[in-house]
């Protein structure tokens, strides 16, 4: 049997217990959760109309009754439980669930133990494995209140540290959801007080208090298709052009830096959107000599000064 076929016969004997755990269901939203589209899915259930017991007479096929509207089962011909997982599914679910529950807020971590522990078990790896005596990670408060107030939805207060101005801030957003950015949480909503989208890290959210309101973004807000971009190249910023050397290239996995050229001596240009003087000069002498800034004139001035200063300070107390 091809690997097509396989994976179709697969999806036609889970169909059966899968409509009856969810009777009524419409044909969109059961499409939606099987991974397939509306039509490919009417097609399996004009399918399973065929499908039954030896003798396949009336009473003896599955009976369905279904719409696009409605979907429900009138007779299962004794297909009333999902197949098992095999080795290589339960392996892959386990692999999936622990990586969901080490990244934070995207799953609820106790839900998703229990799903963990019933795989196990349904596997046999717990029993070949022995007991797992390892604590299960505890979710901070705030990032418990943001995946609560997403699943209620309701706005959020936060208490949020912003990296790029190194400012906290109190914020009233209207949750949207969670993603997941360069292995990073990061609650996507649209913030009031900038009136936009914005990304907040969840290990930055200090604080978080879900309010007796609705979560209630624009419309633009939940269609746009731009919202995942997570640094925002906003034209008003100025742009600092820097040059990173060799062995400090790992920089622009932390920062958000766009290349812009390369040198034969394996150094590269960056440029990079910044809020504040003060901000961006501290980064850059923090760097020490793995960056040098070409621009702006303003941003070459302060890193300058700043090195200047810095330097007569060192002379003073060395000369003592």
């Amino acid at each position: 049997m091809s690997v097509r076929l396989s994976s179709r016969l697969a999806r036609l004997l889970n169909l059966v217990p899968y409509f009856i755990a969810n009777p009524g269901i419409s044909a969109a939203d059961a499409a939606a959760e099987l991974g397939v589209t509306t039509k490919q899915l009417m097609d399996d259930l004009n399918q399973l109309w065929m499908c039954g017991l030896p003798g396949y007479g009336p009473g003896d096929l599955i009976d369905l009754s279904f719409s696009e509207d409605s979907i429900e089962v009138t007779f299962s011909a004794g297909i009333d439980r999902p197949l098992r997982l095999t080795s290589t599914e339960a392996t892959a679910l386990l692999i999936a669930l622990r990586s969901l529950v080490e990244m934070p807020g995207m799953v609820d971590p106790s839900a998703a133990y229990r799903a963990i522990a019933k795989i196990e078990a349904a596997a046999g790896v717990a029993a070949a494995e022995g007991p797992d005596d390892t604590p299960e990670p505890q979710e901070s408060p705030s990032v418990t209140t943001v995946r609560g107030a997403l699943a209620h939805g309701r706005a959020l207060h936060i208490t949020y540290y912003s990296a790029s101005r190194d400012v906290v801030s109190e914020r009233t957003v209207d949750p949207l959801r969670i993603v997941l950015v360069d292995d990073q949480s990061y609650l996507q909503a649209w913030c009031r007080d900038a009136e936009g989208v914005r990304l907040f890290r969840l290990d930055r959210i200090d604080a978080a208090t879900e309010l007796d309101e609705p979560s209630a973004p624009p419309e633009q807000a939940r269609t746009g298709g731009d919202a995942l971009d997570l640094f925002h190249d906003d034209p008003s910023l100025p742009l600092a052009r820097l040059v990173v050397a060799p062995d400090h290239v790992w920089i622009l996995d932390y920062y958000p830096m766009t290349q812009t050229a390369a040198h034969d001596d394996g150094s590269i240009e960056v440029s990079m959107r910044f809020a504040t003087l003060d901000w961006m000069s501290r980064l850059a002498l923090g760097l020490g000599s793995g960056v040098r800034v070409l621009g702006p004139p303003a941003l070459v001035r302060e890193v300058t000064a700043r090195s200047r200063d810095a330097l007569d300070v060192y002379r003073a107390v060395s000369s003592d």
